[in-house]
């Protein structure tokens, strides 16, 4: 004996309740609903359309039924819709012959028509003064549903926006917490890298000249470009920069433009959702949004394809884009540090660099200098990489010998303080005793020319003895005097200081 039908609208009520309680997505609740409410409601047709108020943009959250053609997360725009009329009147719409309708737009009436559709009723999704949508219900007959059918469609509406709002709360909290532990991730990742922000070493001019411009760059929030060869320590700088910065208590973010192939640059920097093209299995947060409240450092930023910095600008300008893929407009607020090796005013020039982008990038440009360009911060850094890698190594290098000293300060340096420190690294490496033994074969060129001046091997070794006695406060003899750390007895090390002219106080050559 066939069930009444109140009993089949009590089943279909307890199916559906249970399934509000259990579906946190959308459209497996869609389905339930679709399965439960056949036997009571006539409908070919059942659709969820979510909107956003302030973009005036909606698009289909889930559907069942008639294939109108329309993928889930379409966007439709709201104009000539019955999303449209539901949003602007607050109440539930009903058509019996939808033929009649002439409020709708052409190809929206056109497309209800292609799929035989004649009746439609459609109940807001409102709830505590927001609005999240519609669900639509459709049938292929004629006046379908009665004042009872609609009653029972507005109690499912009153419970799809609940649910509907507990999708959002479980979106807004998945996100977060997928934020959270890609900047977790980051940051372990960052950690092994042990990168250093505030052990710039040097005491040269161009580099105390250089240390003032990041003082004064740093508590300004300004984007800053840093422009220096390759190797000089660019990301060092951009670290000082955001350590000093009132948003040292966020994330720094670092993206080498020229490491990533321009196809998935986009993707990186914006972040994607899932399905928004072959490949995005799932959600991934971009660059620009892990970087909020904290610094994002674009690396190599003159090799950042042309095609891509309209949108690069237009994300400087207000802070606000899109996930690939997504409809909610996100707005990340970030402190951009571009830096570079190229000469951009010269590519905006040759047309491979856009003007308007230059101008936003270059305001406040901090120039690094070459390592051929501050050699008597050379003493100092080896003696720190030295330090550091014998350490790391568990070797006991008490000293680095003149004539090592003197080839290491006359190289060029092409790889700047990259190269150098590689060479220490690998010199500690072979190093078998207490004295630096580097390879003959570490520095390709005898001396430094690129700055056209070929320092003189007295010159270079009066340099050398000068940063020892500095370093050992001027005591020459001893077990941590300037002779000890250069190798050398200390009648051999008097001799060479009384050539070289180089004068010490008296009382200040033993220890």
């Amino acid at each position: 004996m066939p069930a009444d039908p109140s009993t089949l609208k009590y089943r279909a009520l307890l199916e559906t309740s249970e399934a509000f309680i259990t579906c946190r997505e959308i459209d497996s609740l869609v389905r339930t609903l679709w399965n439960a409410l056949q036997p009571v409601i006539r409908f070919d047709y059942l659709s969820v359309v979510r909107y956003d108020q302030g973009k005036g943009v909606g698009w289909l959250e889930a559907s069942a039924g008639a294939d109108l053609g329309l993928p889930v997360g379409a966007s439709l725009p709201l104009e000539g819709t019955p999303a449209e009329i539901v949003l602007a009147t607050g109440q539930p719409l009903y058509i019996a012959d939808l033929r009649a309708e002439a409020r709708f737009r052409p190809d929206v009436a056109q497309l209800i028509a292609s799929r035989g559709l004649l009746s439609g009723y459609w109940a807001p999704l409102a709830r505590g003064g927001k609005h999240f949508g519609s669900l639509g219900f459709s049938s292929r007959s004629l006046d379908a549903y009665p004042p009872g059918d609609r009653e029972l469609m507005d109690h499912i509406a009153r419970q799809v926006t609940i649910a509907v709002e507990n999708a959002l709360a479980f979106e807004q909290i998945e996100e977060l917490r997928k934020k959270f532990e890609d900047e977790k991730v980051y940051l372990e990742e960052e950690i092994r890298a042990e990168y250093r922000f505030d052990e710039i070493v040097g005491a040269s001019a161009p580099v105390r000249a250089m240390m003032q411009q990041i003082e004064t760059a740093a508590p300004t929030d300004s984007t800053v470009l840093i422009q220096g060869e390759t190797g000089t320590g660019k990301e060092l700088v951009a670290r000082a920069i955001h350590q000093l910065s009132r948003r040292n208590h966020g994330t720094f973010i670092k993206l080498n433009c020229s490491a990533i192939p321009a196809p998935l640059l986009e993707s990186e920097l914006l972040g994607h959702e899932k399905g928004a093209f072959t490949g995005a299995l799932a959600q991934r947060i971009g660059r620009f949004e892990l970087a909020h409240r904290g610094t994002l450092f674009l690396d190599e930023i003159g090799e950042f394809p042309l095609e891509l910095q309209p949108k690069l600008l237009r994300v400087l300008q207000d802070g606000r884009f899109e996930r690939l893929g997504g409809s909610r407009t996100i707005q990340s607020d970030f402190r951009l540090v571009a830096a570079t090796n190229r000469d951009l005013r010269s590519m905006v020039a040759a047309g491979r660099f856009r003007a308007d982008l230059y101008y936003r990038v270059n305001v406040f440009p901090i120039p690094i200098p070459p390592l051929r360009g501050r050699r008597e911060d050379i003493p100092k850094l080896v003696r720190y990489f030295v330090q550091e890698f014998a350490t790391r190594m568990r070797k006991e290098i008490e000293s680095i010998p003149a004539e090592s000293m003197a080839a290491l300060v006359n190289y060029s340096w092409p790889g700047n303080i990259r190269e150098l420190r590689n060479v220490i690294e690998r010199s500690v490496i072979l190093t078998a005793g207490k004295r630096l033994e580097i390879p003959k074969d570490a520095l390709s060129e005898s001396a430094g020319v690129a700055d056209g001046r070929v320092l003189p091997l007295a010159e270079a070794e009066r340099r050398h003895i000068i940063e020892a006695l500095e370093s050992a406060k001027w005591v020459v003899g001893g077990p941590r005097g300037a002779a000890a750390l250069l190798g050398i007895k200390r009648s051999t090390l008097q001799s060479r200081m009384e050539k070289l002219g180089i004068k010490v106080a008296r009382g200040m050559t033993d220890s």
